[in-house]
């Protein structure tokens, strides 16, 4: 049900791009719309995951850390039936992860130093399974396209004023409102996409590193933390908020039209219905993460063994 919700979702999405343009200028704006957002989605998608990392000054992490990230990374990713991923370093106090890349064979994996101050070992592991979890369902493509068509009719939508067909079909009233109405309704849309691919995302995690509790447990930790610790690479690229298993921006409370993830409450609920009534299920082996003090990175560069 959830890829089904996702594809009606992503169709709404594209008839309300093609909707802007017709209303602009008229069969000509709809194909010239589509070609646009063609080449806007065939840009972002070929470059997303360098300009996302850029953004958050993320830095790569090699095999063999003394923290064990990598190897962590690595196991649960073959767990999971992956190309070994890229994985990087965020340094923010903030708890939190997020994954990115066109495909499974060109995905990260990126983590914050102040989610590997916060977490267990195992908390940990399910934090990196639910990110490997978007890379195996394609989720880190879908959000790319989804963002990029809001991004697309906002623009169209402001646009509009200037365009003399869509106020003759509109009048200047209409036209000022499809301005408003347009791009809050891909923003809603987009929203609800991402929503959707976050419960899948829990589910598919708990089963990649086999106990549903770890992420749940995780979810709270990163939850709390989020809600007081400030992200300012996020807060400087809010358009980002949605790639994160937590919202870095001060995550609403409730599941409201307008939030980017669902309330970690009911992601939570869903993964302890998920394990066995003892409170555990068949868990995998994954090598242990070291509990020391995570380096700075410093001018773009790291400081300890991160490199």
């Amino acid at each position: 049900m959830g890829y089904v919700k996702t594809a009606m979702l992503m169709a709404a999405m594209t008839a309300l791009f093609m909707g802007v343009g017709y209303l602009i200028g008229g069969s000509g704006g709809a194909l010239i719309a589509l070609v646009v957002a063609a080449a806007m989605n065939a840009f972002t998608w070929w470059n997303s995951d360098r300009m996302v990392l850029r953004m958050h000054n993320a830095q790569p992490v090699a095999p063999g850390d003394r923290f064990g990230l990598h190897a962590l990374t690595v196991e649960l990713a073959r767990n999971a039936g992956l190309p070994d991923p890229k994985v990087y370093l965020i340094d923010t106090p903030q708890p939190n992860a997020f994954a990115t890349g066109r495909n499974p064979a060109n995905a990260a994996v990126a983590v914050t130093s102040g989610l590997i101050r916060s977490l267990t070992r195992e908390e940990l592991a399910g934090v990196i399974a639910h990110e490997l979890a978007h890379i195996r369902n394609h989720d880190t493509a879908i959000m790319t396209v989804t963002a990029t068509f809001a991004g697309a009719i906002s623009m169209l939508a402001n646009f509009a004023i200037f365009f003399g067909g869509s106020r003759e079909r509109l009048g200047l009233i209409g036209t000022l409102l499809m301005m408003f109405l347009a791009p809050m309704a891909a923003a809603l849309v987009q929203m609800a996409i991402s929503r959707t691919r976050e419960y899948a995302a829990d589910k598919a995690g708990a089963e990649i590193c086999g106990q549903p509790l770890w992420l749940a447990s995780a979810l709270e930790k990163i939850a709390m933390g989020a809600a007081r610790i400030d992200n300012h690479a996020a807060e400087r690229n809010p358009a980002t908020a949605h790639m994160f298993i937590i919202n870095p921006l001060h995550a609403h409370k409730h599941d409201s039209l307008f939030a980017t993830h669902p309330a970690t409450e009911n992601r939570i609920a869903a993964l302890r219905a998920m394990s066995a009534p003892s409170g555990r299920s068949s868990g995998t082996v994954v090598p242990p993460v070291s509990r020391s003090r995570v380096p700075k990175v410093r001018n773009g560069k790291n400081s300890g063994p991160w490199t």
